[in-house]
């Protein structure tokens, strides 16, 4: 599935939008997925140890651990930006080869194009699939009603705050209706109050939509707020220590005693991780 595929309508995005609704997202296969990056002047450093992975069509899944230990790498290998040194990434039994629009992406410093207004860059994706223009502006539409920036379609990404760029980037994601929507720390350089109003925007747009979610993060309490299974990951090489179905119900709250015990033991696990590291490091000992 490599390369841009030609526009598919897909559902309705105008008033039959509520009853119809987009496609639901798709399901996918991380299998024995490891990474090695070569380096000029030393031996090639190992990213991700073997990953084994099912992820269920319509779930939302956060991935955490400590810096460095491969959480990026294998969103860039779903998304096709990387190639894995070794294993596949399979969507519906496809092999991942290449990036496409099928798998949308959010990262963290919103990657919107400063040239382009609010409603050029929602469209971007739509435009370059050869969507009609009709469908376009009716997507387009849908979107900046649904993220609450109406009256910002014409504004450039310089006149916007930082959260409200992260909502056209989301827009942008969900626009073209892909079956897997990639987040890398979409909300970490949004101060707190920012941060916790999207994350409420991002459920409600994932509700409606049903999308299968990737996130990165480095907060168990926004893995935990968001996710139906939080996947932690070792230091790096990375490879699976831990993966949690998470069942409260939404709304979640972090005084919740179930939201409290998840927490901690998401937290015990990342502390196992990051203590040989800090050890190594008091002592002068270096850890590669």
């Amino acid at each position: 599935m490599p390369g841009t595929a030609p526009f598919s309508p897909g559902a309705p995005v105008d008033g039959a939008a509520a009853a119809a609704g987009p496609r639901a997202g798709r399901g996918l296969r991380i299998e024995q997925v490891s990474k090695w990056f070569d380096r000029p002047d030393d031996d090639p450093l190992q990213a991700l140890q073997p990953i084994d992975l099912n992820i269920d069509a319509g779930a939302f899944v956060a991935l955490i651990g400590p810096s460095g230990c491969g959480k990026s790498t294998l969103l860039n290998i779903v998304a096709g930006f990387e190639p894995a040194t070794r294993g596949s990434v399979l969507v519906d039994a496809q092999r991942v080869r290449g990036p496409h629009i099928s798998r949308g992406m959010v990262f963290q410093q919103y990657a919107l194009f400063p040239w382009l207004d609010v409603r050029e860059n929602i469209g971007f994706g739509l435009r370059n699939s050869g969507a009609p223009t009709s469908e376009r502006e009716r997507r387009v539409d849908h979107y900046l009603r649904l993220i609450g920036l109406e009256g910002f379609g014409a504004a450039r990404p310089a006149a916007l705050s930082g959260g409200m760029k992260q909502r056209v980037a989301l827009a942008r994601a969900f626009a073209t209706d892909p079956d897997i929507i990639l987040m890398d720390e979409p909300f970490g350089a949004l101060d707190a109050l920012t941060r916790g109003f999207l994350q409420q925007e991002l459920l409600r747009i994932w509700r409606e939509h049903r999308k299968t979610v990737l996130l990165v993060t480095h907060s168990v309490q926004e893995a935990l707020f968001l996710a139906t299974r939080v996947i932690v990951f070792t230091r790096r090489p990375g490879r699976v220590k831990l993966d949690l179905g998470i069942e409260l119900e939404q709304p979640r709250r972090i005084s919740e005693p179930g939201f409290r015990e998840l927490e901690a033991r998401i937290l015990e696990a990342l502390h196992e991780e990051l203590l040989p590291a800090a050890q190594a490091g008091a002592a002068g000992i270096g850890t590669d």
